[in-house]
C-alpha cells in the first residue's frame, strides 16, 4: 500500500497556496511538504492532521492508502 495525497490539488484550489505558506500552517518545512506531495516522504499522523486541518478538510480528503497492486483505493 502507498500513501497518496490530494496537497497539490488543494494547494492550488486554495487560491494557489505556497509549499511555504503551507508549511508555515503546519509547522515544518518547506521541504518537507515538497517530499509530501512528491510522494516522498510519508508525514506522522498528527502532521496530517495538521495539513488537512489548514485546508479545512477532513484527513480522508487529503490522504488515502492505495493498494499498490491494483491501484486503487483499500
Amino acid at each position: 500500500m502507498k500513501l497518496k495525497n490530494r496537497i497539490r490539488e488543494l494547494r492550488f484550489h486554495n487560491g494557489e497556496m505556497s509549499q511555504q505558506a503551507l508549511a508555515d500552517a503546519a509547522e515544518v518545512t518547506r521541504m518537507t511538504i515538497y517530499s509530501i506531495e512528491k510522494e516522498k516522504f510519508v508525514p506522522s499522523a498528527l502532521l496530517a492532521f495538521k495539513i488537512a486541518r489548514a485546508f479545512g478538510k477532513d484527513i480522508n480528503d487529503v490522504f488515502w492508502l492505495e493498494d499498490e497492486q491494483t491501484g486503487g483505493e483499500k
